[in-house]
């Protein structure tokens, strides 16, 4: 795995498409329990090269109720966007999508050095389209509305953490009710 992960974060395949060049944001070990796959780095977490490491992050540790040091542990969670470099902005504000070269170059070997992961979150509708394809809903709120029927195969969709999920969970209130308690128990189950 060592090895692969230095493939990847050497990885040039679209530094030509990317604003920031190339600053491939992956973690993880052999040992991870949960996988978490997220869109694309933003520009705070591409200065860094520390995934979820912006106000997304918080929201996202606090979903999941894990400390810092255990969300960052890489032998608990593995950490693996769409697209593992800064897109870049879009003309209408916020950033561009994941970079479509990243998934299938990289994802099917690093999950190949996976072997325990007990649970997957599906954050956003990137993930989610290409790990539940057909058997995904029509919109994303639909997927994650229907989060128990992806459950007995170890996968979870979620929103993606960032301020605008605020308004999102306002109009969706079962997402606090019925879906994060149903993703602490797993996580302390699946982190034992």
């Amino acid at each position: 795995m060592d090895r692969l992960l230095r493939d990847v974060r050497s990885c040039q395949i679209c530094a030509d498409q990317l604003p920031l060049g190339p600053r491939p944001v992956v973690r993880m070990a052999v040992t991870a329990k949960i996988l978490v796959i997220g869109q694309a780095p933003g520009t705070k977490v591409h200065e860094t090269g520390l995934p979820w490491n912006d106000a997304s992050g918080d929201r996202l540790r606090d979903w999941l109720q894990l400390s810092v040091m255990d969300f960052y542990d890489p032998g608990k969670l593995a950490i693996m966007p769409m697209g593992f470099c800064y897109p870049g902005r879009s003309a209408r504000g916020g950033d561009l999508p994941p970079r479509p070269e990243c998934a299938p170059t990289w994802h099917d070997a690093l999950l190949n050095h996976l072997p325990d992961i007990g649970l997957t979150l599906l954050i956003g509708q990137y993930a989610q389209n290409r790990y539940l394809g057909p058997r995904r809903a029509k919109t994303m709120t639909d997927t994650v509305r229907r989060f128990e029927d992806y459950l007995a195969d170890g996968m979870l969709p979620m929103p993606h953490p960032s301020w605008r999920s605020t308004g999102w969970m306002k109009k969706n209130p079962w997402f606090e009710r019925d879906l994060l308690p149903v993703l602490r128990d797993r996580v302390y189950g699946v982190l034992g």
